[in-house]
């Protein structure tokens, strides 16, 4: 007989619940889906060579695209484009199922049984509200999100290309279709290169979070003033926030001052790979995006809300949708300040090893970074 599971969250319920919750998109006829499956995968892989040109990095193990000639010139040479991954074009449905995938994988080592001492049946209730919890929000979440790149995916990277929000959007905001396929790709294979050229960086974060959820699950158990099955809710929810580092987590008010710490390193980490992800994807400029300047003003004027509904404003509250775009605007901050003070070569020193990422508040300091790791 299989022993019964000791994880916080029943993620096959997860994943079932976002499934079925998850809304199917806007409505398209087959030419307009075969066009836009087809522009995704054209978009994702013409994204490479850009990214590599505009951020001056390499993977770990990637080819250089420039060679010393016998006559003592530089000379630019084609090598096959390095790997950043897979790519799959996917539905708001499968993007939800792969979440709860990766998160299983990234957090399954850490997290225990919340109330283990419950009454009998509580463990697989508890564990069932978790899932409540997790599934619900990445349905709602799986209409928001464009793309994402899940360095943790099951045997490979991979990039997930929302299809039916990049449609949504580019309809929505009546963009250039060729234009924003390929800006989206641009900001996401930024993603791909900053795990392929920092080989560490995903172990380094999955263990941060594993350290953090394991003191999450331990408070938890303190909650002594709250039903286990809210408490399961709460960390459930707690564990979908930290993987998006999130700080807005309904535990924050309980937790500790070093769970705090850890939680703002994770926070900090992620408004750098999204600060540099959203530069680099204007940095390509209007030569390879026409138009790119209304791509981001139409963009901006959408993330901040103008003209939504009051529902929506509150939705996106309930999301951490604010909280994620200060994230996208703090780690812009910093990475425009570090260039402007030791230039491209200077800022891609982050990659480098885990002592070079940026603190708390250094993501809001970058001359301390700056004096720190250049000194």
């Amino acid at each position: 007989m299989t022993a019964p599971s000791t994880a916080l969250v029943d993620w096959a319920t997860a994943a079932q619940i976002a499934r079925h919750v998850a809304r199917p998109g806007p409505v398209a006829s087959r030419t307009e889906l075969d066009d836009l499956v087809g522009g995704l995968r054209t978009a994702a892989d013409d994204a490479v060579g850009h990214v590599l040109r505009v951020t001056r990095m390499r993977p770990a193990t990637g080819d250089v695209e420039r060679h010393h000639h016998p006559d003592g010139r530089l000379r630019r040479v084609r090598v096959p484009r390095p790997d950043l991954g897979d790519v799959r074009v996917v539905d708001r449905a499968t993007w939800a199922l792969a979440n709860t995938r990766s998160m299983a994988a990234m957090t399954g080592p850490a997290l225990t049984t919340l109330s283990p001492d419950a009454r009998p049946g509580g463990t697989g209730a508890a564990r069932l509200a978790g899932a409540a919890e997790v599934g619900g929000l990445l349905a709602l979440l799986s209409s928001k999100v464009l793309g994402q790149f899940d360095p943790y995916g099951e045997g490979r990277p991979v990039l997930l290309l929302v299809a039916p929000n990049v449609l949504a959007t580019e309809r929505a905001l009546r963009l250039d279709p060729h234009d924003f396929r390929l800006w989206v790709c641009l900001h996401e294979q930024t993603h791909a290169l900053q795990f392929a050229a920092a080989p560490w960086l995903a172990d380094h974060l999955a263990g941060r979070l594993a350290t953090l959820l394991r003191d999450v699950t331990a408070t938890s158990r303190d909650l002594t003033s709250a039903p286990w099955r809210d408490k399961a809710a709460l960390v459930g929810r707690a564990v979908l926030d930290a993987v998006r580092g999130d700080l807005t987590t309904p535990l924050d008010p309980v937790l500790g001052p070093e769970q705090k710490r850890v939680l703002a390193e994770i926070t900090a980490v992620m408004a750098l790979l999204e600060g540099h992800a959203d530069v680099m994807m204007d940095a390509v400029g209007r030569r390879v995006v026409p138009s790119v300047r209304t791509i981001r003003a139409r963009f901006e004027k959408r993330r901040d809300g103008e003209g939504a509904p009051r529902f929506d404003a509150v939705l996106r509250r309930v999301l951490g949708m604010d909280a994620k775009l200060a994230q996208y605007r703090d780690g812009a901050a910093f990475v425009r300040a570090v260039e402007k003070q030791v230039g491209r070569p200077g800022l891609n020193a982050v990659w480098a090893a885990p002592e070079n990422l940026p603190g708390p508040r250094e993501i809001h300091d970058p001359r301390a970074w700056v004096r720190r790791v250049h000194s």
